[in-house]
């Protein structure tokens, strides 16, 4: 099987688990092309756009159940796709090692969140403390989505769930506004990288048919919980296996 065959095979099954769990799969896509020999920057370019491809068909279900609150999220997208590019084009600045480290503490800030974190309802704080938090968002995971290559939306859900926003209206609203911050940073990278046209075409093959995937699975009903605990499992094994490479 030939790498961008191989890639489309991966992608096709994480985008197909991760859209029953949730999430978007570039934090676990960029790690396995990194591997397969993509460079890391262009690896970031993909798996951005894989990002929004994939959360482009959860938000288009999210919007038809009336989930997705677009008062909230619009003034973070604003603000997202300004930064995101930005954090994009700061890659450019920053040696191999240390961008692979930040990513490995990515990761397993990503896996603690996929086994620990347990988002509990609470009254919502003031309109004014909502919207300072809202800045903070789109500015730090703007910056952080595009320079790591992952959207931020693993950044996003917590904060909403902390200010008291319903879990599932907090992650259907996050999944729209990844779709514009992750299309931001994808456009920043691609400025500035040279992009395999044949490998980008294969992955998002394999992104569109795992999102479809994926949403027929929810329909079955599978259990999102035991999923994200053993991709959590996973991505422990691999900022482990990238952190071992860098010593």
């Amino acid at each position: 099987m030939t790498t961008p065959a191989l890639a489309a095979a991966l992608v096709f099954m994480f985008t197909t688990v991760l859209t029953v769990a949730g999430v978007g799969s570039a934090f676990i896509v960029i790690p396995t092309f990194y591997w397969l020999g993509v460079p890391l920057t262009e690896a970031m370019a993909i798996g951005l756009l894989l990002n929004a491809i994939s959360m482009t068909f959860a938000s288009a279900n999210y919007i038809r159940y009336k989930l997705v609150l677009f008062r909230t999220a619009l003034p973070i997208i604003a603000l997202a796709v300004v930064f995101s590019p930005l954090g994009a084009w700061s890659t450019r600045f920053l040696p191999r090692k240390a961008l692979v480290l930040l990513f490995v503490l990515f990761l397993v800030f990503a896996a603690s969140m996929m086994l620990f974190y347990k988002p509990k309802k609470k009254d919502a704080g003031d309109g004014g403390k909502e919207l300072k938090t809202g800045i903070g968002l789109g500015i730090g995971a703007g910056y952080l989505g595009g320079l790591l290559g992952v959207g931020g939306g693993n950044l996003i859900v917590p904060a909403l769930v902390w200010l008291g926003f319903d879990p599932k209206k907090a992650s259907a609203t996050t999944a729209f506004i990844v779709v514009f911050s992750s299309l931001a940073g994808f456009f920043g990278h691609a400025a500035i990288d040279n992009i395999d046209s044949k490998m980008l075409t294969f992955a998002v093959l394999g992104s569109v048919s795992g999102a479809l995937a994926g949403s027929w699975l929810m329909h079955k009903k599978l259990d999102a919980g035991q999923v994200k605990r053993v991709l959590g499992i996973v991505l422990y094994a691999i900022s482990i296996k990238m952190a071992w490479g860098l010593l």
